[in-house]
């Protein structure tokens, strides 16, 4: 196992369409996800893409806190997940602004509008198959993370760059963000 390197926004693979895992239970995907697990945990993550360490692989880990829960029943502790070649779909109108951060866009945060209910399907480590649904931060996480595989950074879906701050001045001057909202589809 091996930390690997970051991308940081503005390089080229941050920007790309990540192409399908063709075998998601091979030898090299394996050692890919525990690289990615080892680098997530150094850099105190809660998700990682594979574009974001140099892999233009449609994979992504994420986990669930205990300390991040939203209170919404479909909103549960998740250990290290494993989804490959994942495919999300929104269950419901409701969307709400909430905050992230991304190891790829270092020292700062911003609001940024997810669903806040989504379906997410996919494939797991051991080739099995992932059929989810899911709310609250859960769905936050699942939703950034495969946002990088289609070449998006948190920034690219904020609606207001007012609410685009340095963690340290967050930490000093706290905004309150407003509660949901219904979209219409």
């Amino acid at each position: 196992m091996a930390i690997l390197k970051i991308a940081r926004m503005g390089h080229p693979v941050l920007r790309a369409v990540a192409e399908p895992v063709a075998d998601p239970t091979a030898p090299a995907v394996r050692a890919l996800v525990a690289d990615m697990l080892q680098t997530a945990e150094d850099a105190n993550g809660t998700g990682l893409a594979a574009p974001q360490v140099h892999v233009s692989r449609r994979l992504v880990i994420f986990m669930v806190g205990s300390e991040r829960l939203t209170n919404r029943p479909l909103d549960q502790p998740q250990g290290w997940s494993v989804l490959i070649n994942p495919a999300i779909e929104p269950v419901g109108t409701e969307v709400e602004l909430g905050w992230e951060g991304c190891l790829s866009v270092p020292g700062l945060r911003g609001a940024v509008p997810r669903w806040t209910k989504i379906r997410y399907r996919g494939i797991g480590i051991e080739g099995e198959p992932i059929d989810r649904t899911v709310e609250g931060f859960h769905a936050r996480v699942v939703q950034h993370e495969c946002d990088h595989l289609d070449g998006i950074l948190y920034p690219q879906r904020m609606t207001d760059l007012r609410l685009l701050h340095f963690n340290e001045e967050a930490l000093r001057f706290p905004v309150e963000l407003p509660g949901p909202e219904n979209v219409d589809e």
